[in-house]
């Protein structure tokens, strides 16, 4: 994922957003001002900066915190868990518009995101009351073993611009629900929704240190918090190159440490391929969203025999859309996330094309009637994968179509990418579904359905850079926010048995 841009310093007299530590609301060494992609005249807040000190005391904050928290008990935690679910749900109208005024997302997509966020809590909350162990026999007579999970500690919790608000909630919903204490630090440029969400989190009933927000440059602040020694896990969502040095950092400390990082994800349009459920398909997953989206298909690989028709039927899609401000009625794609990302989908752009692609639609900045980072979705033809838009991520409401002879190509080239995250195809055919499920080197697969769009009570992960660590989401989510206990009891009894032989 790209870095955000650097923020303008706050205009005198705004009110500024505090830093939360130890169940207390402070002031920081600076702020930022946070502004509306969509209209940079449109101020969103002004939020405080994290000092590196207060990165260390946040921790140490945390250390205590989670001690009461890890030694409440169940119901006690799945009301808390419950009742932050049940006011995001209430407020998702709000909190959507909020999250598309300071993200870019449209206002839909907003409310959704945020009605995601509820629904992580409510599922982790259930969680929590089942907790079940597991028992086992010793080999040893007399031996009785059960097998525990205990909170892994303090968690730091590093999540990214794209998604604001589900990102994190999939990580601290989870990290919560197991027990554990959380420092939780959100991209830079976008404050607003995390702020947001850990007020309504310091209205309930946790031991003070249980959860801390602490906002600031990744630089700075983030660094502090993947270099500390005192915290037991890491989890991180973002870019590569950032998701190497987390896991740099980590290591050093010997913290255990969760990464989601990069994609070059790709849909298959086979031959027997429905058209229609194709283009859909296609457009959802590349564009939804400006198609800042770790899971967006920016990969079109389509056989020959249907190549023409199909990239006809796209561009003919393409021209239908509404591209403008997120919170206009009718639009389907808001902006850039800033100017830094708009600058780079340009550039990509241009650099495809001198490098032998076609412009099949879009590639240009659009104006709008308020000043922001709008971009015409766009579609390259007549692509390679050798393309270094075909290697590397993008990040932005663009797609390349590759032509490939057949479909035993078309798995392929999927796979020749040092990323893995998701990978679609569209085909009647049971028999090569079944064959792109066993093939496709990634961490999950859609068959029929656009690469974009995964369930929150299922695992999810990629393979090769996209991910490291324990998968996330689900039940799964347990390996990463606990550690193993096997225990050995002496009962005493020894049956006649054994004493005899």
């Amino acid at each position: 994922m790209s870095s955000s841009q650097p923020q303008s310093q706050p205009q005198p007299n705004a009110h500024v957003s505090p830093l939360y530590i130890n169940g207390q609301w402070v002031d920081g060494e600076s702020q930022i001002e946070n502004r509306n992609p969509s209209d940079v005249s449109d101020l969103v807040g002004v939020y405080t900066q994290a000092s590196v000190a207060q990165v260390d005391e946040a921790i140490r904050a945390a250390r205590q915190g989670g001690k009461a928290w890890s030694a409440s008990g169940l119901e006690h935690r799945y009301g808390v868990l419950m009742a932050i679910g049940d006011e995001l749900m209430a407020r998702k109208a709000e909190l959507g518009e909020l999250l598309a005024r300071e993200e870019g997302k449209t206002r839909a997509e907003g409310v959704g995101e945020v009605h995601r966020s509820a629904q992580f809590f409510h599922y982790y909350a259930a969680e929590v009351l089942r907790q079940i162990d597991e028992r086992a026999e010793s080999v040893r007579p007399g031996v009785e073993v059960d097998i525990r999970r205990e909170p892994v500690g303090v968690v730091g919790v590093i999540s990214p611009w794209n998604f604001p608000m589900a990102t994190a909630v999939w990580k601290i919903a989870p990290a919560l629900a197991f027990g554990n204490a959380v420092v939780f630090k959100p991209a830079n440029l976008v404050p607003a929704s995390a702020w947001a969400l850990t007020e309504i989190i310091s209205r309930q009933a946790l031991p003070a240190g249980t959860f801390n927000l602490i906002m600031g440059p990744g630089a700075s602040v983030g660094d502090a918090l993947i270099s500390s020694p005192e915290i037991n896990a890491l989890s991180f969502t973002g870019s590569l190159e950032v998701g190497r040095r987390v896991a740099a950092a980590t290591a050093a400390n010997l913290v255990k440490c969760q990464l989601e990082m990069g994609s070059k994800n790709a849909l298959i349009v086979a031959d027997d391929a429905d058209l229609d459920l194709a283009v859909e398909a296609a457009f959802n997953g590349a564009y939804s969203g400006t198609g800042q989206k770790c899971t967006a298909s920016s990969r079109l690989i389509v056989t020959a025999k249907v190549h023409d028709a199909f990239v006809a039927k796209l561009t003919q899609r393409l021209a239908e859309v509404k591209v403008g401000h997120a919170l206009e009625e009718g639009v389907h794609f808001g902006p850039a996330a800033d100017a830094r990302q708009l600058e780079s989908n340009l550039a990509w752009v241009d650099k495809a094309q001198r490098d032998g692609a076609r412009l099949a639609f879009g590639g240009e900045r659009l104006t709008r009637n308020t000043e922001g980072y709008f971009m015409a979705p766009t579609l390259l033809v007549d692509t390679t994968n050798a393309m270094p838009i075909n290697r590397e991520e993008v990040f932005g409401p663009i797609a390349c179509v590759i032509q490939v002879a057949d479909a035993e190509e078309a798995i392929d080239v999927l796979n020749d990418t040092h990323f893995g995250l998701t990978a679609g195809i569209i085909t009647d055919s049971l028999k090569l579904a079944s064959e792109f499920k066993a093939r496709a080197e990634t961490g999950c697969v859609m068959v029929n359905l656009a690469t974009a769009g995964t369930d929150y009570h299922v695992p999810f992960g990629g393979r090769k850079a996209s991910s490291f660590g324990p998968r996330e989401q689900g039940r799964y989510a347990r390996e990463f926010y606990t550690v193993v206990k096997t225990c050995y009891v002496k009962s005493g009894y020894v049956p006649r048995s054994d004493v005899e032989s």
